[in-house]
Parts: structure tokens; sequence; C-alpha cells
């Protein structure tokens, strides 16, 4: 134990002593350690355990795609999710009704989301209540009204009762009705977000449709789930064909599967990145360890001819390399908490699921720890084993060696470098990919002007304005109050038309063209200021009147796509459109007399904007007067000549001077954020963000590493370069001898490099909008490399062409 303590008071002092080596192992390690903990955190908690729910692995979504390729859910009535009950793969329905309602005693009246879970729901999902209980079946009885009972979710306790236990059995009024509060959900247990959750009634009108989600039985597969469902959504699709797709397959899909779709990739190639990154922190341990190893042959020489054995001489360098190591795992430690915390600030805001809770992965931290702790023990452990048998002929040769060196020690550490190099210019290659093509993505013209607009939500309470006049002069009355809010200098109608990703996806028909069920495209409802609101051009025609939106009017206009697509030769305006899956569900959803068969006049020609997102191509539009169709809620876009969200408190009294009991809905936000929020800009956003980063730390890793690497050489051969300089050679000579012997290592490095990228440029094209082959990036990051490379030889290189020849011939 004595000579433990020794040895450990011995590694210190060596540590203190090469300071700078210490630091560079520790911050590589560090980096290391600490950023591929962050990155698996993100990937375990989004991707590996993102729910709370026992069963999270059997709940599934019910989705129907087309022939088209297009999928989207279906929602059922009560009486066929009685049907859907009975299958047998299937254990519990979770039917859900969305609904925002209104909580009074504020200023102005505030929003809530209210959920209405099948009374089975909290059992279902397995998530007991922290205070209280959940939904149960004697909430909601078939055949009779719901008892007025709630559920709070945890952030709407701590909001509104401050976490206060004692609010069992305390009222909560939502739209003038009073609710006994029976329970507060658990803090991850935020189903759709819902702020309240109420009881279901599932048996109700036949027009009143539900959100569907299935727990399937253990052992039940999708594939057999789905083939029990076929037929029995076909029987359906024949009573209501408006809400199928003409020829439709079922598939159901897992609740994290829209995350690995949108995400997945993404987080899956910055792991990759991670660990490039913690493969140059390692490398650059054992770079280090191994030149410092070399450059006390001469120690260890004397050592052994004093009586140390070879044993004692390998704990001691081991318990030097273990410190090392030691002392990286803990700020490695310290480090990851900080790039998770940096991380969840650039991490998109609704790219994964509510319940996600992103922290620290404990097995993947301790196994980062084992591979520092590994990488000290190994590097350690090599150099020890050559240099604890050294022969006392070393101590009289020892200048002879420092000239010529070990050969053996050299290869190793060109191939290191070499290696450093490669992973280091893929990490940069892969950066510029992903910057070019976010850069790309930034300057995508969208057809539109966001600035300074913000889309205002307005929901209706449920069953509120049931006929089609009022509901039409309710929104028109809504509109022109926010447009007289000062500051605001216009208002329109977008019920479903918020771009960068607005309208239905529904079929029409052209008058005198074949149709095909094919023939898909974005229907917006919108007022006729929504095109000078978003100042999106009028091209041919006209728009239609107020008056001819207040009568649900048969007119259209299309956008340029759809003109060009269907009507080449510029004579669109005049033809007519149809479109029959327009749907009348009162109260829900209120459509004007005939709407669905009835042929809209195509009145005028727009400019296309962007409506599929930010890399898709504009599909073709069709817009027509909002009071065609008319669901519970609206949305207005109102702007202005100061910064939108500075008046929405103006809006909202507005839009409460109308009628005292109508909210708007909490999250409002200006449309640069709309677009900011789109997935594939969060997604290119995040990737050329933390590849960059990565990029960036790799680079000063590898500069570091073959700085180490060159300073020892130069060290090592000073009487080789006094000898040399005694004997008449100039320093651009000394010069050249540096440089030339990182050569070798640096091309091969870059090389290597460029083979790897070009090999992978797959993998990384696929999650970074760019291209790795670009000569652009590839050249750039070489040169970079190439560059950085040669500031880390030019330091040790001009300190070893300023040696006094003098005192070179003396060192030993």
């Amino acid at each position: 134990m004595q000579t433990l303590f020794q040895d450990l008071r011995y590694a210190t002092r060596q540590l203190i002593r090469n300071l700078g080596l210490t630091i560079t192992a520790v911050v590589s390690l560090a980096l290391g350690i600490g950023a591929t903990t962050a990155v698996f955190s993100v990937i375990y908690a989004t991707l590996v355990n993102p729910y709370p729910y026992p069963a999270a692995d059997r709940i599934v979504r019910l989705t129907v795609s087309s022939k088209a390729n297009f999928s989207d859910g279906i929602n059922l009535n009560g009486s066929q999710v009685k049907q859907l009950q009975q299958l047998h793969s299937v254990e519990g329905m979770l039917a859900m009704d969305y609904d925002a309602m209104n909580l009074t005693g504020h200023d102005l009246p505030e929003n809530v989301n209210t959920i209405s879970l099948i009374s089975n729901g909290f059992h279902d999902l397995g998530v007991s209540p922290i205070v209280g209980r959940g939904l149960s079946p004697s909430d909601a009885r078939d055949g009779q009204e719901p008892q007025p009972v709630v559920v709070l979710s945890y952030k709407f306790w701590q909001k509104h009762f401050f976490g206060d236990r004692a609010v069992l059995g305390q009222t909560l009024q939502l739209d003038q009705k009073n609710y006994v509060i029976v329970g507060v959900a658990a803090p991850r247990f935020t189903w759709y977000s819902a702020d309240v959750f109420l009881p279901l009634k599932l048996m109700q009108a036949p027009s009143r449709r539900y959100i569907i989600d299935i727990l399937l039985k253990p052992g039940a597969t999708r594939d057999a789930a789905n083939a029990e469902l076929q037929p029995l959504l076909k029987q359906f699709a024949q009573t209501m064909p408006k809400q199928f797709p003409e020829h439709f397959k079922v598939q159901v899909e897992g609740l994290n599967d829209w995350v690995i779709k949108s995400i997945g990739g993404t987080l899956y190639l910055l792991f990759g990145a991670v660990g490039l990154l913690l493969a140059i922190g390692c490398g650059n341990v054992s770079i280090l360890l191994l030149a410092r190893g070399t450059a006390r042959q001469h120690e260890l020489a004397v050592r052994a001819a004093i009586g140390a054995n070879r044993r004692r001489i390998v704990r001691q360098l081991l318990s030097e390399s273990l410190l090392l190591a030691i002392i990286g795992a803990l700020l490695g430690v310290a480090l990851a908490y900080g790039i998770l915390a940096g991380m969840q600030m650039v991490l998109p805001k609704y790219a994964f699921a509510p319940e996600v809770v992103i922290r620290i992965n404990l097995p993947v931290l301790l196994f980062s720890i084992g591979v520092a702790l590994g990488t000290g023990v190994l590097f350690g452990l090599w150099p020890a084993l050559q240099l604890s048998r050294p022969q006392l002929s070393r101590m009289v040769l020892s200048g002879t060696r420092r000239v010529a060196g070990s050969v053996h020690g050299r290869r190793m550490h060109d191939v290191l470098i070499a290696g450093q190099i490669a992973l280091t210019l893929l990490l940069l290659a892969g950066a510029g990919s992903a910057m070019e093509g976010f850069a790309r993505l930034m300057h995508t013209p969208l057809g539109y002007d966001p600035n300074n607009i913000v889309s205002v939500g307005v929901p209706l309470h449920k069953n509120a304005f049931p006929a089609w006049a009022a509901r039409a002069a309710y929104f028109e009355q809504l509109r022109a109050s926010v447009a007289e809010t000062p500051g605001v200098t216009m208002a329109a109608i977008s019920s479903n038309a918020t771009p960068p990703r607005n309208g239905s996806n529904l079929r029409f028909e052209l008058l005198g063209k074949p149709s095909t069920d094919q023939q898909m495209g974005s229907i917006n409802l919108v007022d006729s200021d929504y095109f000078p609101a978003l100042r999106i051009p009028l091209l041919q025609g006209r728009l239609w009147s107020e008056a001819e939106n207040q009568n649900g009017a048969h007119v259209a206009v299309i956008n340029q796509t759809l003109a060009r697509s269907y009507f080449p030769n510029g004579d669109a305006v005049g033809h007519s459109v149809k479109l029959p899956d327009i749907e009348s569900r009162p109260p829900e959803v209120l459509s004007a007399p005939g709407a669905a068969d009835a042929w809209l006049m195509i009145v005028g020609v727009v400019a296309d904007a962007r409506n599929d997102g930010l890399k898709n191509p504009v599909k073709p539009a069709v817009f027509i007067p909002y009071t065609l169709s008319m669901s519970e809620g609206t949305q207005i876009l109102a702007r202005s000549d100061v910064p939108p969200l500075t008046l929405m408190h103006a809006v909202g009294k507005q839009v409460s001077a109308v009628n005292p009991e109508q909210q708007i809905y909490n999250n409002l936000e200006d449309l640069n954020v709309w677009v900011s929020e789109e997935p594939e800009w969060q997604q290119d956003h995040l990737v050329s963000w933390i590849f960059g980063l990565f990029a960036v730390l790799g680079l000063a890793l590898a500069a570091v590493g073959l700085y180490s690497v060159v300073s020892y050489t130069v060290a090592q051969r000073t009487n080789e370069f006094g000898i040399r300089m005694a004997l008449g050679a100039g320093r651009g000579h000394v010069l050249r001898i540096v440089f030339s012997s990182t050569l070798v290592s640096v091309g091969g490095g870059v090389l290597c490099g460029l083979a790897l990228t070009l090999g992978l440029n797959k993998i990384v094209a696929q999650w970074a909008d760019g291209n790795a082959r670009d000569p652009v990036v590839l050249l750039a990051g070489s040169l970079l490399l190439c560059l950085v490379a040669g500031i880390a030889c030019a330091i040790p290189a001009r300190r070893a062409s300023r040696v006094n020849p003098m005192t070179a011939l003396r060192c030993d």
C-alpha cells in the first residue's frame, strides 16, 4: 500500500511537471466522454424509451394509406369503436376527443386543451396518477351522461394549483360548467399534450368521430392487426365513403414511428459523429502516452540500473496513465451535463413526444468512462511493457538513440496521426455538407412573406353556432374586430391554410378532364384577404368578393402548379373544379348547401407558395371561400407594422369584445417561427450546428495530437539537429526535415479521409441535406485540415530550427 501511494504521488508530480500533456489528454478524454454520453442520452430518451406507458410498444395508431402513398389517421364513431374492440388482436381501445375549453376568472378567457378519454384509458395506459385517481368506467356508462369529473395534468396542476395535494374535491369551471377534480396525472403522463382529462361519452351522434389508438394483445403483431382491420374498415368505408380514400390499405403505426422517421436518422448520424470524436480523443491520448513513454527511455533505464524491477516500472507507468484517465473521466461526467443542456436548446421543439424526459443515461456514461480508462490502460501498458526491460547500454547509447529514435515507435505515431486526420476529415466533410444544405434551405423561396404576420387560433366551444349562416357571420365578425386592433394593418381568415405546410389533402376533379384516384391537391379554406395578407401575387383573373365569401359562392382560385399541370395553354380561368370529399357533419363541420356536388368556377390563378414543407415541391392547390366548409374553429392571420407578438394581448381583447367567453390558443407564433419549426428546418439546423461543433473539436484535437508528436520528435532529435547545424546545415534544412517527417502521416490521413467520405456519402447525405462528395466541400475540408496540420508542425519546427548547436550537443 505504501508503494502504491508513492506511485500515485510520483504520478501526480509527473502530470504537474508535464502540464501541457496532462491538460491535452484530459480535455481530449473529457470531450469524447461528454459528447458521446450527451448525444446517446438524447437518443435513448427520444427513440429507445420515450414513453412512460408500460405497454407503449403495443399501442398503435390507426392509419390508412392510399394508392398515391398518402397516409392519414382515421377517426371512428362510437359504434365503430365498439366493433373494433371485438377483434382478436385488440386488447383495448384508446378513443378520445379533443376540445378547446374556456377557463374563466382571469383578465381574458384562458384556453384549456382538454382530452375526453375513454373510461378505460388510464388503466390501459398503465400510469397511476400521483394524486387521487384516474378516469374509471363508472365515470362514463353507456346510455348516461358522463360524470362531471376531471383529472388534471401535472403541468396544469403546478401552474394553477401550485402543486397543492389538497386539490381533490375542488371545482374547476370549464365552459361555465363545474367539474370535480378527482386526480392529478403523473408528470410524464402528457397524453396528446392535454391540460385536463374528462370522461368520454362514447355513444354520441354517429357524426361524432374520435381519434383512435389501439392497444394490441401481447403477442399480436402489427401485420395481424392490419389483416383483421382491413375488411372491417372496408365495411365502414361503405357507410362513410368521404372519410376513406377510394382504394386504401390499413396500416397501424407505433406511437413513436413518426419520431423515428423524422429525426431518428439524424440522431444516429450525430451519434456516429460523436463516436468519431471519442475515437479522435482516445487517439490523442494514445499518441501522447506513447510519445511520453518513448521520451522517458533514459529515465527508465536509470531506474532499472539502480534496482527497479520490471513489475515496479510497469505499475508506475500504469498508475500515471490511469490517473490521467480518471481525471479525464471525471471532467467528462461534468461536461456531459453541460453538453446535454446545450443540445436541449437546439433540439427541435416538436420533433418528439411530449412525454420525453431527456437526462443523462447512466449505462452509456459508464461505457464511455470504461472506454477512457481502457485507453489509458492499453496505451499506458504498451510502452510500459516495451520499456520495462531496458538495457544498461541504453544509458551509454542514449545520444545515438535520440538521433535515430525508435522506428517502431515512429510508425505507430504515423498510423495514429493518419487515423486521426482521416476521421477529422470525415467529420469536416459531414459538417460542410450539413452547413451547405442548411444554407440552401434558409434561402429557399417561400412564395409568401412571413415577416410581421401571426396566426391567431380561435377555437369554438362544442356545438357553438350550429347554423351555417350564424357561424359564417361570427367568423367574419372576429376577423373584422382583429383588423381594428391598433398596429394591425390587415387581417384574413385562414381556416386551414397557414403555410408552409397547409391545406387538406383531398381529391379534386376538373370539368371536361379525366379524373383519377391520384388526382390529389391541397384544398385551402380562406377569404380573399388571405392573398394580400401573405403577399401572394395574383397572376390571372380575380379574387372573390366579400359578398361572394359570405354567401358561400361556388368559386375557386388555383395556384400556378395546378394551372401549369392541367391547363398548359394558360386558359384555367373560366374552367370548373369539384371537391367531392368536402363533407358536412353538423354541428362539427358545416358546409354550404351542395358544396360537395357543386362545380366551382375558377376565377383566378395565384403564384406558387410553399404548401408541403420546405423541401417538397409545391403541391397543386385549390383555394375556396372558407364559408364552403367551416369546422369548430378557425385561424386569423394578422399582419402588423410592429412585431406582431407584442399585440397579442390587444388582439385577445378585441376577440373578447366580440364574445366575452371566446378564448384564443395560447401558443401564438409568427409565421417566421412556423417556418423554423418545420421538421426539415429543425433537422438541418440541428445537424449543421452540432456536426459543425464536433468537427471543430475534432480538428482541434487532431491538431493538438500532431503538435504533441512533432514536439516529442523534435525533443528526441535535438542532438541530431545540433550535429547537422554544427556541420553547416541551415534552418531551412531543419524545417524541411521536421515537415517531411509528418508528410506521410498527414498525406495518408487525408487520402484515407477522402476515401471514407466518398464511401459513406450516402449515409451522410440521407440525413444531412448536402453532398459530402461536393468537390468544394472536400477541397475546403482538406485545405483546412492541411493548414491546421501545417500550423501544428510549424511551431515545433521553428523551435528546432532555432536551437543553439552547442546547447543541442550537450543535450542528453
